[in-house]
């Protein structure tokens, strides 16, 4: 497993697929200190509490699909308060 994404070639797909989500594109470039914390999911907010339990820093509001043939599909979990939460990679979660 690479240690980090691509950020930018996600920042691509977003703009392909969702062009009028400028909010999710700026969300990634500001998206810092991501970590690995499975073998598919790349975190960029962690939380000791539960996600969505009062003084959770993890507000979780929606979640957006990016279709990515040579390497499988993308799901970016979006926050509440409009940082991206992680990165799951499908592709690897089956490995």
């Amino acid at each position: 497993m690479n240690d980090n994404i691509d950020i930018e070639n996600i920042i691509k797909l977003v703009k392909e697929q969702e062009p009028d989500r400028q909010d999710i594109v700026e969300a990634l470039r500001s998206s810092k200190g991501g970590y690995w914390s499975s073998i598919g999911y790349y975190c960029f907010v962690a939380s000791d509490i539960k996600p969505n339990k009062p003084g959770s820093n993890w507000q979780y509001d929606e979640c957006m699909v990016i279709e990515q043939k040579e390497k499988g599909d993308i799901v970016i979990d979006l926050l509440k308060d409009g940082r991206i939460g992680g990165i799951e990679f499908i592709d690897l979660i089956d490995k």
